[in-house]
């Protein structure tokens, strides 16, 4: 019955529900696929044509690298990989000359002395075009993403993509599908999986500790009202426009990337299904007007349709566990990822802080915390950990992951995270926006492997081989 039941909504859905919500997409991808993620698992090749999972690109001795966005993320990669010995800093590109500039100010006194490109809306296609650069930095607008990493993939480059890496179905397998046939790297740059906390419990659940995994948990929430309606913050405040035309999950990575890495999806599992529901909006709508009142650059968003401040969405593994993922961006919580671990023999839970649980009578002393940190903390933390705590970009992980992702070109080693990750971490944002659209119905996550995460190996935090590359503070 249940999988009669799933064939009847995806031929029900194909067949019906084309018109609707279509008009939400601003643009991002086709009326029909935003309808209906499903029509978009179709028209694809069954057969993966090359697996990148697990790909050792040949070795590059010194990383070239260049820039493309120089606003909110793109500064806090640039201070990191400025440090990182075995690189070259080519190439600069922001739209606003007064970014890049400031960005290039920024590397004075180091061995780097950059290309700008700034001014035009295409000067990003020159950087990609350069023939002296290697991997290249996406740390745009969501929008901008696939376009920018197709088109420099398609140029030979490597490419590292801010979250989320794709907002639509079909960005999703257009990643997929240029990162095989180029055979370049697409990275989605999640830092969350870097940080400490996460690090240390993806150690502890591949030594065993919390037995089988049953369930996780992550989230999204993080008041930024605030942020989203400054004319000073995202440039012409693309991320609240985001949010007054887009439904479900908008951003649900950074709590999705550390659990999935925990149940090895996409390396001997994957997500299956998922539904999804949203409250309504009961604080955007309310905000635009006041901001309305007192400034007619407000007076556009008065009226329009806000989505839901809270999503929850329920993710079923093919090998029957569960995911839970929130997300919310105004209301006035404490900033939470939640990051929940539960298994048949213990248990982690991120926040409010940091704790363990090996038995139902509540969470471990903190004598005994420190001796499982003591014994778990995976290599790379051990290796880089104080270095990255140093250099900073919340509170180290960013650094950690741009650490790890050169010494991995650089030594020819597998990504810890590649495209298929990029993609189905991706896609849960345009399939929960289906799910809430259609009263949370159940909809289907497509394999993007197509068939090899039943061989895929989890990638490597103990650092087996490479971890030589230095950093120079």
């Amino acid at each position: 019955m249940k999988n009669n039941r799933r064939d009847f909504l995806k031929i029900s859905s194909l067949a019906g529900l084309g018109l609707a919500g279509g008009s939400v997409m601003n643009g991002f991808a086709s009326e029909s696929e935003h309808s209906n993620p499903m029509n978009s698992m179709y028209g694809h090749s069954t057969v993966q044509t090359f697996n990148m999972s697990g790909y050792a690109a040949p070795k590059i001795p010194i990383v070239r690298v260049g820039f493309i966005g120089l606003g909110q993320r793109g500064p806090s990669h640039l201070n990191a990989v400025a440090k990182i010995e075995g690189t070259e800093i080519k190439a600069l590109c922001d739209l606003r000359p007064e970014s890049v500039n400031k960005a290039k100010k920024a590397l004075e006194g180091t061995s780097h002395n950059p290309v700008i490109y700034t001014g035009n809306e295409d000067e990003w296609k020159k950087l990609c075009e350069r023939k002296d650069i290697d991997l290249i930095y996406i740390c745009t607008p969501w929008h901008l993403h696939v376009p920018m990493a197709l088109f420099a993939m398609e140029q030979g480059k490597h490419v590292a993509i801010e979250v989320p890496a794709a907002v639509s179905m079909q960005e999703c397998w257009a990643l997929v599908e240029t990162s095989e046939r180029t055979r370049k790297h697409c990275m989605m740059l999640e830092n969350c999986c870097y940080d400490f906390f996460e690090l240390l419990t993806l150690n502890m659940a591949r030594q065993g500790y919390f037995g089988e995994i049953i369930h996780t948990e992550g989230a999204y929430i993080h008041n930024l009202i605030n942020l989203n309606f400054s004319d000073k913050g995202y440039q012409d405040m693309w991320r609240l426009r985001q949010n007054a035309t887009r439904e479900g999950s908008l951003y649900p990575t950074h709590g999705l990337g550390p659990v999935c890495q925990v149940l090895n999806i996409n390396r001997g599992d994957k997500m299956d299904y998922l539904v999804s529901v949203s409250s309504n909006d009961f604080q955007m709508g309310e905000r635009a007007k006041a901001e309305a009142a007192k400034n007619d650059l407000y007076k556009e968003f008065v009226g329009k349709d806000f989505k839901g401040n809270m999503n929850t969405t329920t993710i079923r593994t093919t090998h029957g566990k569960t995911i839970m993922i929130q997300h919310d961006v105004t209301s006035p919580r404490p900033y939470s990822r939640i990051h929940l671990v539960s298994g048949t023999k213990g248990t982690a839970l991120k926040y409010p802080t940091p704790r363990i649980s090996n038995s139902h009578e509540g969470w471990v002393k903190e004598d005994e915390f420190k001796a499982l940190e003591e014994k778990y903390t995976p290599n790379i933390v051990k290796k880089v950990g104080e270095l990255a705590k140093k250099v900073g970009g919340h509170g180290g992980m960013d650094f950690l992951m741009d650490w790890r992702l050169i010494d991995c070109l650089r030594n020819g080693l597998p990504l810890d995270q590649d495209v298929y990750d990029a993609a189905a971490w991706s896609a849960v944002w345009p399939l929960s926006e289906w799910s809430v659209n259609n009263r949370s119905n159940s909809v289907d996550v497509p394999d993007f492997t197509r068939g090899s995460w039943k061989k895929n190996q989890p990638h490597d935090i103990d650092l087996k081989k490479g971890g030589d590359t230095k950093v120079k503070i």
